[in-house]
Formats: structure tokens, sequence, C-alpha cells
């Protein structure tokens, strides 16, 4: 299915990190209830709903093609989808609004903070003694309850501007 590309740059857009992306179905929800545009980007083909405004576009295997991908699509009246705090750094930089799959809004106030933890994080599992320490908290309920808010707050602003 060809791309529903916004007709002109001040039309809102969605565009999602889209490989490991765990709310693409509320992604799907939010935006048909809001006629806007959704972009899915990943590195291989996935299952998405046969409807004129959702897209998926897939891109080579490379390492960051999916997210440079995104960061070049990224522009004011974009809600950006990603868990990873660089592509959500290169996100808000173009003007987007980002949103973590959990709910969490990445700003240009807390996006320092949260690369920061990102790189102590990083030192601490390198640096873990008798193997690989936990991963991320499991997915919640709350967690998808949040993001549902969270996106619909961010398209209620695009709307506004």
């Amino acid at each position: 299915m060809a791309w529903a590309k916004p007709t002109t740059m001040a039309d809102p857009l969605i565009l999602v990190d889209a490989d490991a992306c765990p709310v693409k179905d509320e992604i799907y929800k939010v935006a048909l209830r809001y006629k806007i545009p959704v972009l899915l980007i990943a590195n291989s083909f996935m299952r998405t709903p046969p409807h004129e405004l959702i897209t998926l576009k897939v891109v080579g295997s490379g390492f960051d093609e999916a997210d440079d991908h995104v960061a070049e699509l990224s522009r004011p009246n974009t809600v950006a989808i990603t868990a990873d705090i660089l592509l959500a750094e290169r996100c808000l930089k173009a003007g987007a609004l980002v949103i973590a799959p959990n709910g969490k809004p990445f700003t240009e106030a807390s996006i320092g903070g949260a690369i920061a933890t990102r790189a102590i994080m990083q030192d601490l599992r390198d640096t873990a003694v008798g193997g690989p320490t936990g991963g991320p908290a499991p997915f919640s309920k709350e967690d998808r309850s949040r993001f549902l808010s969270a996106l619909d707050q961010a398209l209620v602003k695009l709307r506004r501007a």
C-alpha cells in the first residue's frame, strides 16, 4: 500500500520506530479516530491493518537504517514513537513531539538526563560481574494506558498548533 503522505508539511503525521514497538494497535486506534496518517518504519515486514492511513515502510537491515529514516522524516507536526533515546533526541531536534511506548514523553528538558542515564546504565552493563544484568521491566497495562493518554494529548496539541 502506498504511503498516505500528508498533503503539506503542516499536516500531522505519526512516525513509528516499529520493529519492537509494543503499542502499534493503540497507535492505529488513536490515529484512525483523529484521521491522522501513520507511517511505520521497520527493518522487516510486519502485518498492518488494511487502511489508507496506515503505511509500512520497510528499510534495509543496516545499522540504524530505520532510525535514520524516522529522524529524516521528523518535523514539526509529527509525533514520533520510539523507545530509542538517541533517536528521540534526533526527532526532538527536528521539531517532533516524541513519546516512548510506555507513555513517557521525551522533551528538550528531559532528553539530556535520559541520555546521561542511558550512558550510566550502559557502563554498568558493560562492567557487570557474573554475566548480563536484567533488562527493562515487563510492559504493563499501566504503560499501555499511559501511552494512550500521552498520544491523545500530543495529537490534541498538534491540532491546536
